[in-house]
């Protein structure tokens, strides 16, 4: 079935109002990040001062890249901990109606590594496992910390590549605090009154316990709701208050918030590149990098929204599909919501998993094999696709390193990205970055899928099967969190392994980026000549989206086709799974 007219416009204004957005929200968080004043500086100025009066920290220091890492993992691990301690002792603590008990150990580890990196992968149900307290003050909160991580790391290489022959990147500590401060609050408080007024829930009562027509009782869920979902989203974030996530018509009642979290989850992604540009002294760098993610985006929608809209052919044949979903004259609808209708619901798809949000409105493991393939390879490619706060723009920057030292081998000269020569130790660096998330996510397949812990908790035999499997770990080590939905994930092996995942695609990840920013900072910044590769324009657009397509098709490609490409080809021969 092809594209409709109405589903092309709805991708095309979503893509007009995210690049309208673009340039004054990195203009803000440029500004922000400098510490240059902006329209909230009377109002956080004071209270940052007050912060680093209590904390100790001299706001004038900056740091070394090392420094600048041992404080970020220092703050994550005591926010893990925190996180953990908390989850195994809510049912003291107040603001828990429904007087829940305690996390167990295994699945209280697999949430706090889970929010802490900023994953945000639930093995859990939330209205039916964490208290208020625990929802606002353990998981929100990380929402905001997690999130501001990431737009951190991503200044500090920035800064690497903007400044020369020097060894500072910053102060975490005082960028982590403009983060939070400047730039996640405010936007939340406005963006969460928005969605309160589109009726999403915001309050602190028990649970409503109502009678059907049929004459039994119905628990309706509420809480807190609206304080943690756009945050949930504008921070990439994508942990729902509910177990249905941002298919409850309580976190996501209309098309209006729909389209709303869609902008939300890519607003600082985006941002965030004009902010590189603008940081480096090039816009025309930081829109070349934008180019490239609205091309690999563009790509996604491309392949999942038509498969999706297709169906299913056995469904087709026998007019299924029609009754099913008739005002959609056919297509796959299974497993999404009527409200949002296929568009709205495999664009969400691919916008939560180009970036590291992992939100959905829809059921992933009710896609067709191709349209679940998309978020799939979306995660795997490094999340560089918008990416996830911060986290796309320094990921996207490590594949502009190695395409540029790729270019540079074709014209026989030592590579240069913005006047900072590539040599051996920065290429060691982007390469063990780029090895590492196939490692954990092809290295953890591997073993779930010999072992009985493994293959029990998988809902379908065959290839979906494998893809379920494989869709975890990529999503744990991708710090996305979405899920196919058809794996039983909240057992001791899945969730100490894909806990141990999410650590290792977050922490193992950044820890060589940091080490390439500490080395670009160092270098002498060399004045571009006739024999400079050009990194703006569309040359370099192709080169580097091709780069990361090439890069990921040689190491996923057997893994998929052994799970969404061979159950393809097999729905097409008639047989599903």
């Amino acid at each position: 079935m092809p594209v409709t007219v109405n589903s092309v416009v709805q991708v095309l204004f979503f893509l007009i109002v995210l690049l309208l957005i673009t340039k004054p929200l990195g203009l803000y968080i440029q500004k922000v990040m400098a510490g240059e004043r902006t329209w909230l500086s009377p109002i956080f100025t004071p209270v940052e001062r007050v912060f680093y009066r209590l904390a100790g920290v001299d706001a004038e220091q900056e740091q070394k890249w090392t420094t600048y890492t041992i404080a970020m993992l220092a703050f994550s691990a005591a926010g893990m901990l925190l996180l953990f301690a908390l989850q195994r002792t809510q049912q003291w603590l107040p603001f828990n109606p429904q007087g829940f008990g305690p996390v167990e150990p295994q699945l209280a580890f697999n949430t706090a590594a889970s929010f802490t990196t900023n994953t945000n992968w639930q093995a859990y149900g939330g209205e039916q496992t964490m208290s208020y307290l625990t929802q606002m003050a353990g998981l929100a909160f990380h929402n905001f910390v997690s999130g501001a991580t990431g737009i951190c790391l991503a200044v500090a290489l920035i800064r690497a590549l903007s400044r020369r022959s020097v060894q500072e990147l910053g102060n975490f500590w005082v960028d982590i605090t403009r983060c939070t401060l400047y730039i996640l609050l405010p936007f939340s408080i406005i963006g969460a009154l928005v969605l309160v007024s589109q009726g999403v829930v915001q309050n602190f009562n028990p649970y409503t316990v109502v009678h059907t027509l049929e004459g039994t009782t119905q628990v309706i869920a509420q809480g807190p709701v609206a304080s943690q979902e756009f945050i949930k989203e504008f921070g990439t974030n994508g942990g729902g208050f509910f177990n249905a996530n941002s298919a409850h018509p309580f976190e996501n009642p209309n098309v209006i918030t729909n389209m709303l979290e869609m902008l939300a989850i890519f607003a600082i992604p985006a941002a965030l590149v004009y902010t590189f540009g603008k940081m480096v002294g090039n816009i025309k760098q930081g829109w070349t990098i934008w180019a490239a993610m609205a091309l690999l985006f563009a790509l996604g929608v491309a392949v999942a929204l038509p498969s999706e809209q297709a169906g299913n052919p056995l469904l087709s044949h026998v007019g299924a599909d029609q009754a099913i979903s008739a005002y959609q004259a056919g297509g796959n609808m299974e497993g999404k919501e009527v409200r949002f209708g296929i568009t709205q619901s495999a664009l969400f798809a691919v916008v939560t998993t180009d970036a590291s949000c992992g939100a959905v409105n829809s059921f992933l493991d009710s896609y067709t094999p191709l349209g679940g393939l998309i978020p799939m390879a979306n995660i795997a490619l490094g999340e560089v696709i918008f990416g996830g706060v911060g986290s796309g723009l320094y990921g996207i920057l490590v594949f502009a390193i190695l395409a540029v030292f790729i270019a540079g081998l074709m014209v026989g000269r030592t590579p240069e990205y913005l006047g900072k020569k590539i040599e051996q130790k920065e290429m060691k660096m982007a390469a063990l970055a780029i090895l590492i998330l196939p490692a954990s996510i092809l290295g953890f397949t591997a073993i779930a899928s010999v072992l009985q812990m493994g293959t029990s908790s998988i809902l379908n035999a065959g290839p979906h099967g494998l893809s379920e499997m494989l869709y975890a770990y990529t999503s744990g080590t991708g710090n996305n969190g979405s899920a196919f939905g058809g794996l039983s994930a909240n057992t001791p092996f899945y969730n100490w392994t894909v806990g141990f995942a999410m650590l290792i695609g977050r922490f193992a990840f950044v820890v060589p980026v940091m080490a390439l920013a500490g080395s670009l900072a160092k270098k002498r910044i060399v004045p571009a000549s006739a024999g400079t590769f050009p990194t703006t324009g569309p040359l370099f657009v192709t080169l580097l989206a091709g780069v990361i397509l090439i890069v990921g098709a040689l190491t996923y490609f057997p893994a998929y086709s052994l799970g969404p490409i061979v159950e393809h080809l097999l729905m097409l021969a008639g047989k599903v799974f």
